[in-house]
C-alpha cells in the first residue's frame, strides 16, 4: 500500500460500482455519487457488489491513477453502519489503510488528537 498524507480525504460510495468501469466513468460517479470533484486530488473508493474488489480514482496533478484490489477471500468491511439514504462516507487516511488490510472498524474508536481549527491557522497566515 501506498503511503499518504493525513491532508488527503477519502470518500467512499456506498451503493456498488460495476468494476469493469474505467477512469472517465469513475469521475463520473465521483460527481454524480460522491458530490466531489475529481480533480481534488482526494481518493475516490469505488467497491463491487461483494465487496470484494475495490477501485480507488485519484488526480496526481499529471494524470489518473486507478488503484484496483482484489481479495482472494473475505470482503472488504465499511467503518461505520450505514443507513438506506447515505451514498457517501468520509474516512480518515489510517482508516481507509485498515480497511484496505482487512481489519473491521466498526465499534473502534479513535482517541482524540489536538488539530488546528480554521481560526487558528487563519491566524498563523496572518502572522507569516
Amino acid at each position: 500500500m501506498f503511503t499518504l498524507p493525513g491532508t488527503v480525504s477519502v470518500y467512499i460510495a456506498v451503493a456498488p460500482m460495476d468494476m469493469r468501469c474505467g477512469f472517465y466513468r469513475l469521475a463520473g460517479a465521483t460527481r454524480a455519487i460522491i458530490g466531489q470533484d475529481p480533480l481534488s486530488g482526494h481518493l475516490f473508493v469505488f467497491f463491487n457488489k461483494r465487496r470484494n474488489r475495490v477501485k480507488v480514482l485519484f488526480w496526481d496533478k499529471s494524470g489518473w491513477v486507478v488503484y484496483y484490489k482484489m481479495l482472494e477471500r473475505g470482503q472488504f468491511h465499511f467503518p461505520q453502519y450505514i443507513s438506506k439514504d447515505t451514498t457517501s462516507l468520509k474516512v480518515h487516511v489510517s482508516d481507509f489503510a485498515l480497511i484496505l488490510e482487512g481489519l473491521e472498524l466498526y465499534g473502534a474508536r479513535r482517541h482524540e488528537r489536538y488539530s488546528l481549527d480554521a481560526k487558528k491557522v487563519d491566524q498563523y497566515k496572518e502572522k507569516a
